[in-house]
């Protein structure tokens, strides 16, 4: 698949200590997540910082406080460290790779290489809380993730929360749930399924508004039959359904939808080519690793408290 030749230039010493981790295959997704409390050496995080762009580190600095500053690091190292794994004929310094941003400001990966190369078609999404940073990765598909803490705290009612960003049907769904810590829990689901479809899109929140589309899952879809609400982690069925299109539902993205680690929730969508599209029915291949780089890797699976939930989607082991 591939024939890539090393440069000096573009070797490294430093990434000799991470993994070369072979490329996803179809509808494969690799997620790797870090957990910042993890990371305490201050020797570690300079070589972190080392691997940056000027521009980078310019970004970082101008942050305020230390916390702050230390997840933006540690979000941008984990993209370099992740991405420069994904090499079978030499390791790239993750230094040397470099990034573009479409037109909306989502950051791509960019080879800057000679034309004769073949380089793999590499597609990522990172999110981040203050407890948890992920990475996703595919070959081809677009990808959007999301990640956030299942204790989240809304300032408003949940309810008040959800009309001002979900749609009518989203609304009468949260609203026949009578208990209030599951009723945010299934908002706290739908956000992180929403994001994760906006990011996969590559267009943001700013050019796609949450209340212009609705998540249906599956027992809604077929007959409209009023599944209970609370049953969002027992669909493998979602569809998105957009408001010029209400008859429509587009079955081109496939949802996964997490438990991670016992304290959050992380969404997963990608978008099908046109020849595996009529094969919806055929899970999402997920393989989760946690990580602190050039450190140690764990591969993460159901017993180690990673379930999925809902969409369709399995774990797999790591290779």
């Amino acid at each position: 698949m591939m024939n890539i030749h090393c440069l000096g230039r573009n070797l490294t010493t430093a990434s000799s200590s991470l993994l070369p981790v072979q490329l996803p295959a179809q509808r494969e997704v690799h997620f790797w997540y870090v957990l910042p409390h993890e990371v305490q050496s201050t020797n570690l995080l300079n070589q972190y910082l080392e691997i940056l762009s000027p521009c980078e580190k310019e970004n970082i600095f101008s942050m305020r406080g230390e916390q702050i500053k230390k997840r933006a690091l540690l979000a941008r190292a984990l993209v370099r460290t992740t991405l420069a794994r994904y090499q079978t004929n030499c390791q790239i310094d993750p230094k040397s790779l470099k990034f573009r941003k479409n037109n909306y400001g989502k950051p791509e990966l960019d080879w800057q290489y000679a034309d004769d190369w073949s380089l793999p078609p590499l597609r990522f999404n990172i999110s981040h809380t203050s407890s948890l940073i992920a990475c996703g990765v595919t070959v081809g598909s677009a990808i959007g993730i999301d990640v956030e803490a299942k204790q989240r705290r809304l300032k408003n009612d949940t309810l008040a929360f959800a009309r001002r960003f979900f749609s009518p049907c989203e609304i009468d769904m949260l609203s026949h749930i009578v208990d209030p810590e599951l009723r945010l829990q299934e908002f706290i689901k739908l956000w992180t399924l929403k994001e994760a479809y906006v990011k996969a899109l590559g267009k943001g929140f700013s050019a796609s508004p949450f209340k212009t589309f609705t998540l249906r899952l599956g027992d809604h879809v077929k007959g409209n039959i009023h599944a209970p609400p609370h049953m969002i982690s027992k669909v493998h069925d979602i569809t998105v359904e957009s408001s010029d299109d209400q008859k429509n539902p587009s079955s081109n993205w496939q949802f996964g939808l997490l438990e991670l680690a016992g304290s959050h929730y992380a969404a997963i969508c990608i978008e099908q080519d046109s020849i595996d599209a009529g094969n919806a029915s055929i899970p999402i291949n997920l393989t989760l690793r946690k990580t602190i780089p050039y450190v140690e890797d764990d591969c993460i699976s159901a017993i180690d408290s990673a379930v999925v939930i809902g969409g369709l989607a399995r774990l797999s082991v790591c290779h």
